[in-house]
């Protein structure tokens, strides 16, 4: 499987890619920056869904590291993949933790068949994550993920997931992320994995 991995400048909410990647909350519930502009674009039908997620399966929440998906309500998506980042200002500094958000967010993706996901810079800003460190590890837990769905038995890990795509909101990230995806695969291997 070769996964086809970019970076672009843009507006996730107006992905027009089978998944977006939500930075929830563990809530569910809805926040502010990313997590907030993409409840707020997919209208009522989103928070109904996480809502119910919270009432069935999830009552204390969605873990730190961990994904789930929902419909997408308005938005162009199919669906909205939530994972919750670490919070650096709470102490949650394990690099392994934030590369689960992204990895987990793939597993997710696959198992619901999606071939195109859109990830925001998970963690960094409000949650404290320098972005350079977040581009680092987020690039290397996906070509890690991408390398062992290689050949992998189960046909839910990989098999669908073709393109993922960095939508970012500043130059700044941007260029961490570009600077990521330009670093030979070794150097980009996220610490703790």
């Amino acid at each position: 499987m070769v996964l086809r991995i970019e970076a672009v400048r843009g507006d996730i909410t107006r992905e027009h890619l089978d998944a977006i990647v939500n930075a929830a909350n563990s809530t569910l519930l809805g926040g502010g920056g990313v997590d907030g502009a993409i409840h707020d674009a997919a209208g009522p039908a989103l928070l109904a869904e996480c809502r119910e997620l919270r009432r069935t399966v999830l009552p204390d929440g969605l873990a730190v590291g961990d994904a789930v998906a929902t419909g997408a309500g308005l938005l162009p998506a199919r669906w909205v993949i939530h994972t919750v980042g670490p919070n650096a200002y709470r102490g949650q500094r394990d690099p392994a933790l934030l590369a689960s958000c992204f990895t987990r967010s793939l597993d997710v993706a696959a198992q619901v068949g999606a071939a195109s996901v859109a990830f925001p810079a998970v963690s960094a800003g409000i949650y404290g994550w320098d972005v350079h460190d977040v581009a680092r590890i987020a690039v290397g837990a996906i070509r890690a993920w991408a390398e062992a769905a290689v050949g992998a038995p189960t046909p839910a890990r990989g098999r669908h997931v073709q393109l993922v795509r960095f939508v970012l909101f500043a130059d700044a990230v941007l260029a961490a992320f570009e600077a990521a995806l330009a670093a030979p695969a070794g150097t980009a291997e996220p610490v703790g994995s």
